[in-house]
């Protein structure tokens, strides 16, 4: 994955992180660090959050906010059908994890991208919006990220916390969805805690970490 496409990642997650910006209407495009904004949004308070958020990810030189705002009883456009319709087919399949996956549409071109667990799955994709014939043309920037297995997180845990409390080190509960990681439990302290997450941060292929272990 090249820097643009490591930034439009970025960016696309923190939107999403943001309750109040609802990431399924907006489209992210980078090129050289400059981030251009796309789509529909309910509020000019919107748009400007969604500018902030992503002007404010590391790495993003500039951004260009072509977001508009949606007036109420606007009708759809013929891009944005196009993106419901591309979505009502892949959540047909239940193979295809659609958490992991964004889409946007401009003038009847559709672009994907996120990460998928297996190249099977990227193909499978591929054929199902390929065929779909009010797709002018389909980009397909998904990358494939195999699963974190979770044994293998917990063992960094384990040997991260063992020599601090061995007991703390056995409770610590690991969960895996694709390359997102669960962490839970409880432990003695916030140090240990910190050393679990940044022992889970350290295995290969981890996007995100969910730390929700208590401190006793």
């Amino acid at each position: 994955m090249n820097a643009d496409h490591k930034l439009q990642k970025l960016v696309l997650e923190a939107l999403d992180f943001d309750p109040d910006i609802d990431c399924s209407r907006i489209g992210v495009g980078v090129r050289g660090g400059i981030v251009t904004l796309s789509g529909h949004v309910g509020s000019n308070l919107e748009k400007r959050k969604a500018e902030i958020t992503a002007g404010c990810v590391p790495g993003v030189r500039a951004v260009i906010d072509d977001v508009l705002v949606e007036l109420p009883g606007r009708t759809q456009t013929e891009d944005e059908q196009i993106a419901e319709h591309c979505l009502e087919e892949l959540s047909a399949d239940q193979a295809i994890s659609l958490d992991r996956i964004h889409i946007s549409v401009a003038d009847g071109i559709v672009t994907v991208h996120g990460d998928v667990d297996h190249e099977q799955e990227r193909g499978r994709i591929d054929a199902i919006l390929s065929k779909l014939s009010f797709v002018h043309r389909l980009v397909n920037e998904l990358v494939v990220k195999p699963p974190v297995k979770a044994g293998f997180v917990r063992e960094k845990v384990r040997q991260a916390l063992q020599p601090i409390s061995p007991i703390n080190a056995e409770k610590v509960e690991v969960e895996t969805m694709g390359t997102r990681v669960i962490l839970k439990g409880a432990v003695n302290s916030w140090h240990e805690r910190g050393l679990a997450e940044s022992a889970a941060r350290s295995v290969p292929g981890v996007t995100s970490l969910d730390n929700r272990i208590v401190v006793l």
